[in-house]
């Protein structure tokens, strides 16, 4: 056993207090089985206990050793021991009520009662509390599991190992419990044995060693501060509570620490009654004695608040003399009213408040709140009690309860905190995730500083021998403020104040005062004293009637130093309207309002309040709030809600606010009727009621509504869980806060939100989608649709079959017809509420009151009423079900059609039977002839394409001359608005204009200086993005602007697509990160096309254009060979099946002598032989003629194919061959292209080629240009019309496209080594070095998944896929007329399309198993994809290994770029269309800027930009109307 004597060691007692949200990175949680009882810390372990278990943790929550508390007792009376079991063979649990760790003797003291004994204790090793050192027989504390009795050890002043446990015990009367000390309300316990009756004895030291209460107690809280002792307790005072204070004097002796006692009552201000639910000791090592408690008025346990108390003991209070409580025998002769202490402060209001704890950081308070709906809230209060906006640490996705109490960590920066089974580390503050200074100071956190080595936000205590900046020990809301003062020697004095706290090492001071024409300040003003400067200067530095921008900048030291932009104006010149807008901005300058005008600072009212009673001039009337729908909604806010009052016509937005120090939010109304008006609650952090208004235009907010934010809607169970397929059952959904849900998804329709019909808390019902067949039988999982986020619910629903409704049957009963309507059974389950029935009658509709449902034999019977309709007898009735319509028949009526009908049937039989035998005959002789036919037809197209495949010499023409590249404006102009050619034409310079410098105006200067601000054009492109209305063309176009603006400075403009590719990546990382980059629908992406097609221009030129533009002219002289439809431009030899021309007939192929005519008498060039095919049409021809002229002598005919005509020689006479003339071949209406079939033009005929004299004679130049060519005309494929096919014996062929499949790989192969060549051209590496461009972002991307932790390599290979190949190279091989001057028929595209696609399939990562029905365009290339696939590897290798490029030699490269193409574009053209965007979003910009916490100085830099262009647009109207009137002079 244990030596008693080392239980006179001191011993401590540190108390301790489900999981959902993190709101900061939790670093460690522990789960536990069962509900935590206790939990309790050491500096080196904690230690939980459970109604069955106790554990030993580490202070990262790790579990060390697991106690059971189950077992059986050995041995008998007070010698049985307590011995725990394994398995199921224990019959007692030892349950713990007192937990109390001893840290000098390294033991933990464990007291409570078992099933069987009254009281138990056990001492376990404090190391390892598997070892139980000593027990004993004895009851500490209450005897039930309660959270209104407490304990703690009381050290005994002026001795060393003296301690005492005290217990104060919950009691109220009446109560009997099953073991018990006494009526006591406290006890004192030993901790040694120096009485000789047990460690834990009461007795010794005089009888009194417990006081009583005069009635009913609940126990809250008790520490101990020096020698004073602070209990806590909830007592009865009449027909309410009150809270009471009582103290104690820790005394040697036990009885003299009972006489000591004294008691103060803690009110509720403004209640009679009050009860304290939690409570926490301010920290200090000096007088006052500050306490927080949490509260809540008798009767609404809901309200909640946090009040602060002074309980600086007074100990000349007359002792032993309280009404409550004694430590005499009987307390009813104490009648002495107890003295009031008064709170100092309420310092926070907040619904269902659980736990309290307290600390200090300088000289500020941090408050860490827990709740009962499972939040973790932290609040900072000032040296003035002054508390800031609360941030939640921590919430829950139910309600889970925080326990009643938490512990900070010794370095102060984490807490730990228990919900209902769990207990978790969580920071107190994420320092580091403000990056700038203006950030770090404006999360007003105690322990955040800016620290100067580390230039980033820290932990103060991670900030050592480095000067930092905070912010001061009282709140402020900006971080400098100035007043503006005139003197009287016409001179104006500036003072600035700084706001900020910096390490007390710090003794150096600076500011400097400049504006745009220089240093601002004489030398004759004070010098600077922290924490403020002066500046004097001229009154006629200050521009009459308008503002001057002055930026003041602050050293603190060497290490430190920040700089503000202001703006000031002669005050008395502020004017405009309204009054209250006015009197705000005239604060803002440093001046001072009054007697209603702005004036100098020292003239006025300096205090910014005088500002709110201002009335405004504009009569609105005063909005009022009757109701908010719903007004209980989840943290993630509520899209569509809807407001309800009186006077809303003028309101423009709904503020939510809070009583908290706490931006304001506000959100912008749409359908306003005057009456109601619908906005979208936004999300916070919390889950508390917060307060509605109504915005006026003139800024006043009116109107009083409430509105609740709970935790997350969860859903328990469906009715009914099955639904048929055409949707619209009604179905219900039980859960809990349902009331803020806005919709439901099923999984198989993921973008039909199915609305709610009604809903509640716990209920909620809607109307099934609809689906397709192939969910027959199949689950349907349900989601719900909160704000602007999805919740799995963990439900489904069976899609089954529509109900097969078959008959129904009608029996009069009186006035009344009753209707049975009979339904084929199924698993719908379906009930009388889902099934609507109407008899119909000479086209009237007669209600049926359904009644009943009954089920017989595989068949539902639903039993219905028609009421009242005499001499009525239906023969038709509609049942109605969801949203289909089912029409019956009545199945007696029907009965005497079907006997006539049967009789029928054999004589019909008899006469089909003939007729069939007779027409079988004739029918078979024609089949047998014509497959005989069709079979001769196939064998021969599969012989010709078999030859067309072995003969293919691919014998096409290389030798193109000069290659037509486009300059690099003309190709970066088609790449940034390839759909946008007015956007085009404005952004690039005019041909004069190139080789000088456009000085941009004033207002396009202003905005040019603004998009440099990289904090500003990231918040302004996430911001626009936000907007359902800014379309992906929309942002296209945004990001070419912002690339055109920016391409003087690629550097910039490489930063800032960085910033936000990283955004990107971050919102896409938890979600489907291999879906990044593979569309074009962010403002970035279309970004990282254009920064490509910048930086690989050289290389696209230089490299892989001859090759691209080789492939282009291999594929349309290939195309040539064969038959091409002029009208659908389908040809024989293609490489997409889409535009195969499968249909065509028989062609010869033609060799021409073509002459020219030249001059006028008549005289014609040499001849020149030109290659054609007895199917072209006469345009055709032309083209041929005029393209084999330019591949004979460089250079082009004069003029095109439609400012020239063709004659045929024929029999010494030329005649002119035109397209359609008398003799064109007609069907029904469409007319046939005359050919040279046609006009039967023999191989070697001679045409003349003639230009026309009046070719503006003809309305239009070519019958391609009616708009109806198509419908009117057609060439090889014949119209869909009926004709006499016998007139044309050869159209009766039967023509199988997949016969025709050949010419496919005919033209592969003819192109094949065209499209190798290009392929390596692109993914090969000249000198084994990729573009700068490429490796340098290549390792962006890696950099990024390394710090992002994606441990899939096929996610790094997707992007670099997807950024690159998909991003760039397709779209030039798709778009073969961005880079070179030509032009792309749709027929070009769709062979591009079929090599792009195996370009693409290089790069894939799947192997895809391609089968008979596999699409051509697959296939074509299958063989080649997998060498290709092993190039690809072997190129991303290479990239990888080569030599890392630093990032000032990739800028370098960027430089010279942007001065290699400067004066190129248009910029202030650019500049215009952006600004349009920035004033169509401008207030949502300027939201988004306040929600980033972007600096003011950026929303004042803004709102210039804003009055520039504004300025400039009156000004140009101004002009215009005067240059109108001097033209009507």
């Amino acid at each position: 056993m244990l030596p008693l004597q080392l239980l006179s060691i001191p011993l401590i007692c540190l108390l301790w207090p489900q999981v959902g949200q993190s709101l900061v990175t939790t670093s460690g949680n522990f789960t536990a089985d069962g509900d935590i009882r206790h939990f309790v810390a050491t500096p080196d372990a904690f230690y939980v206990a459970t109604k069955e278990k106790l554990y030993q943790l580490s202070r990262d929550l790790s579990p060390v050793h697991t106690l059971k508390q189950t077992g059986v007792f050995t041995g008998q009376s007070k010698a049985a021991e307590f011995s725990r079991t394994d398995g199921d063979s224990w019959n007692e649990i030892f349950s713990i009520n007192v937990l109390l760790p001893f840290v000098e003797n390294g033991t933990l003291i464990s007291c409570g009662v078992t099933d069987s004994v009254c009281g138990y204790c056990e001492l376990l090793d404090l190391a390892n509390i598997s070892s139980v050192l000593h027990r004993e027989h004895i009851l500490v504390g209450h005897s039930l599991h309660s959270s209104a009795s407490v304990a703690l050890l009381v050290a005994i002043p002026r001795t060393n190992q003296d301690f005492y446990i005290m217990t104060a015990i919950q009691h109220h009367k009446g109560e009997t419990p099953r073991c018990s000390n006494g009526a006591e309300a406290a006890y004192l316990h030993d901790t040694d044995n120096k009485h000789g009756n047990g460690i834990f004895s009461i007795s010794g030291q005089g009888s009194n060693t417990v006081f009583r209460s005069a009635g009913d107690v609940d126990f809250v809280d008790a520490f101990q501060i020096s020698s004073v002792i602070y209990l806590f307790a909830n007592v009865p005072f009449g027909n309410v509570s009150r809270v009471r204070l009582i103290w104690l004097e820790a005394q040697e002796k036990k009885t003299d620490t009972m006489k000591s006692l004294r008691g103060v009552s803690l009110p509720l201000p403004g209640k009679e009654g009050s009860i304290l639910l939690a409570s926490s000791v301010v920290p200090s090592e000096a007088p006052p004695t500050l306490w927080a408690g949490v509260f809540h008025a008798d009767g609404d346990p809901s309200n909640t608040l946090l009040l602060l108390f002074d309980i600086t003991p007074d100990l000349k209070m007359t002792a032993n003399n309280d009404k409550d409580f004694c430590s005499k025998v009987n307390c009813d002769k104490q009648n002495s009213q107890p003295k009031v202490l008064q709170p100092l402060k309420v310092l926070f209001k907040q619904t269902y408040m659980t736990s309290v704890l307290a600390s200090t950081q300088g000289a500020w308070m941090v408050f860490f709140v827990g709740t009962a709906d499972g939040q973790l809230i932290k609040l900072n209060v000032d040296k003035n009690l002054r508390a800031t906006c609360p941030t939640y640490l921590y919430r829950t996705a139910d309600d889970s309860k925080v326990f009643s109490a938490m512990h900070l960590e010794a370095d102060g920066k984490h807490v730990y905190a228990a919900f209902s089974n769990q207990v978790l580390r969580v920071p107190v503050s994420e320092c580091h995730a403000h990056e700038t200074l203006d950030e770090c100071w404006s999360a007003q956190d105690p322990v955040c500083v800016w620290c100067g080595v580390k230039n980033s936000c820290t932990f103060k205590s991670d900030c050592r021998d480095s000067d930092w900046l905070s912010f001061p020990d009282d709140y402020q809301k900006r971080k400098i403020s100035f007043t503006v003062t005139q003197q009287s020697d016409a001179q104006i004095r500036l003072d600035v104040r700084t706001h900020v706290s910096r390490a007390e090492n710090n003794s150096s001071f600076a500011c400097q005062f400049s504006a745009s024409s220089g240093e601002l300040c004489s030398r004759a003003g004070p010098s600077p004293t922290f924490p403020q400067c002066t500046c004097i200067f001229s009154n006629a530095t200050l521009p009459p009637d308008r503002e001057l921008s002055v930026t003041v900048k602050f050293r603190l030291s060497s290490m430190m130093t920040f700089w503000e932009r202001i703006t000031l104006m002669t005050c008395p010149d502020v004017k405009g309207s309204p009054p209250a807008v006015l009197c705000r901005r005239c604060f803002e300058l440093g001046c001072s309002w009054s007697n209603g005008s702005c004036s100098w600072a020292t003239a006025g009212e300096m205090n910014d309040q005088v500002c709110q009673a201002i009335q405004s001039p504009m009569d609105f009337p005063k909005p009022e709030i009757s109701s908010v729908s719903p007004n209980v909604v989840s943290f993630y806010g509520y899209n569509r809600a809807v407001l309800s009052g009186r006077n809303l016509a003028a309101v423009t937005r709904v503020r939510i606010h809070t009583d908290m120090n706490c931006v304001p939010r506000e959100s912008f109304v749409w359908n306003n009727t005057g009456v109601t008006l619908m906005f979208n609650i936004p999300a916070i952090q919390g889950k508390r009621p917060v307060g509605l208004c109504a915005v006026l235009p003139d800024g006043g907010c009116h109107g009083n509504g409430t509105l609740t934010y709970t935790s997350l809607p969860s859903c328990t169970s469906v009715t009914p869980s099955s639904t048929w397929s055409s949707g619209k059952r009604k179905i219900t959904l039980v859960g809990s806060n349902l009331e803020g849900v806005g919709g439901v998804l099923h999984s198989h329709s993921q973008q039909e939100v199915s609305p709610p019909t009604d809903r509640s808390s716990c209920n909620l019902t809607y109307m099934t989608p609809a689906a397709e067949g192939a969910w027959t039988g199949l689950p349907s999982y349900l989601s719900l649709q909160v704000a602007n986020e999805t919740l799995a619910c963990p439900l489904s629903i069976i899609y089954y079959p529509d109900p097969h409704f078959t008959s129904f049957t009608s029996t009069r009963t009186g006035e009344d017809v009753r209707v049975t309507i009979e339904k084929t059974s199924d698993k719908l389950e379906m009930s009388i509420k889902d099934v609507t029935a109407v008899g119909v009658h000479e086209g009237k509709d007669y209600p049926c009151v359904m009644e009943t449902k009954d089920t017989d034999n595989q068949t539902d019977f639903f039993i219905c009423e028609i009421q009242n309709v005499p001499d009525v007898n239906f023969r038709q009735l509609k049942v109605l079900y969801g949203d289909q319509t089912v029409t019956l028949q009545n199945t007696s009526y029907l009965l005497t059609l079907m006997l006539l009908v049967l009789l029928l049937i054999p004589f019909i039989i008899l006469v089909v039977v003939m007729v069939y035998r007779r027409q079988q005959k004739q029918l078979t002789m024609k089949m047998n002839k014509r497959v005989e036919n069709l079979e001769l037809d196939i064998r021969n197209d599969i012989r010709q394409g078999f030859v067309d495949m072995q003969t293919e010499n691919a014998d096409l023409m290389e030798n193109v001359g000069a290659i037509p590249f486009l300059d690099y404006k003309h190709f970066a102009s088609r790449i940034f608005f390839p759909e946008n050619e007015a956007l085009m034409a404005s952004c690039m310079q005019d041909v004069g204009q190139v080789a000088v410098k456009v000085h941009l105006d004033k207002a396009c200067q202003a905005l040019s200086e603004l998009i440099l601000d990289q904090r500003f054009l990231t918040c302004m492109v996430h911001a626009v993005e936000e907007q359902k209305t800014f379309t992906i063309k929309d942002k296209c176009a945004l990001a070419s602007l912002l690339t055109v603006a920016l391409h003087s400075d690629l550097s910039y403009l490489t930063e800032v697509m960085e910033v936000l590719l990283k955004d990107l990546m971050r919102k896409n990382s938890a979600a489907q990160p291999k879906m990044m980059l593979r569309r074009t629908e962010t403002v970035v992406e279309k970004l990282l096309t254009n920064w490509m097609s910048i930086c690989l221009y050289g290389f696209l030129r230089e490299s892989v254009g001859q090759h691209l533009f080789l492939l282009v002219s291999a594929l349309t002289q290939q195309i040539a060979r064969g038959p091409v439809d002029c009208v659908t431009e389908k040809a024989l030899y293609t490489l997409s099946e889409d535009w195969l021309l499968w249909q065509a007939q028989d062609f010869t192929a033609l060799k021409l002598k073509v002459l020219f005519a030249v001059g006028n008498d008549g005289k014609v060039s040499e001849p020149l032989e030109v290659l054609a095919l007895n199917c072209d049409t006469v345009e055709q021809v032309k083209e041929k003629i005029l393209t084999t002229f330019k591949a004979k002598f460089g250079f082009p005919f004069n003029g095109p194919h439609t400012s020239v005509s063709i004659e045929f020689e024929r029999n010494g006479i030329f005649v002119p061959l035109d397209e359609v003339d008398a003799s064109s071949e007609v069907i029904g209406e469409v007319t046939k292209l005359n050919t040279l079939q046609h006009y039967k033009v023999p191989d070697g005929a001679t045409i003349k080629v003639l230009s026309r004299k009046n070719p503006s004679v003809s309305p239009q130049s070519s019958l391609k240009d009616d708009q109806n060519f198509s419908g009117k005309y057609f060439h090889l494929i014949d119209p869909d019309v009926d004709q006499d096919r016998g007139k044309s014996p050869e159209r009766q062929k039967l023509k199988l496209k997949e016969v025709h499949l050949t010419k496919l790989l005919s033209t592969k192969v003819a192109v094949h080594s065209f499209v190798e060549n290009l392929f390596r051209s692109i993914w090969g590496l000249p000198n084994s070095r990729a573009p700068l461009a490429v490796k340098y972002f290549f390792d962006f991307l890696d950099s990024q998944a390394e710090n992002m932790k994606i441990p899939d390599p096929d996610v790094l290979h997707i992007w670099k896929t997807n950024s690159l190949p998909l991003r760039f190279w397709v779209n030039i091989l798709k778009n073969p007329q961005f880079v070179f001057d030509m032009d792309k028929s749709p027929h070009l595209d769709g062979c591009l399309s079929v090599t792009a696609q195996a370009f693409m399939d290089s790069f894939s990562l799947s192997d895809t198993q391609l089968g008979k029905h596999a699409p051509t365009n697959k296939l074509l290339y299958a063989k080649d994809i997998p060498k290709f696939k092993q190039e690809v590897k072997a190129y991303y290798r290479q990239i990888r290994e080569q030599p890392p490029i630093s990032r000032a030699e990739f800028y370098n490269f960027m430089q010279e770029e942007s001065k290699k193409h400067e004066n190129e574009f248009n910029e202030g053209a650019a500049l215009k269309e952006l600004f349009k965007t920035i004033q169509r979003y401008f207030s949502e910009i300027v939201a988004k800027l306040e929600e980033d916490g972007v600096s003011g100085q950026v929303k004042k830099q803004l709102q210039t930009v804003k009055d520039t262009f504004d300025e400039l647009k009156s000004c140009s109207w101004t002009s215009s109307n005067q240059q109108s009137d001097g033209q009507n002079k």
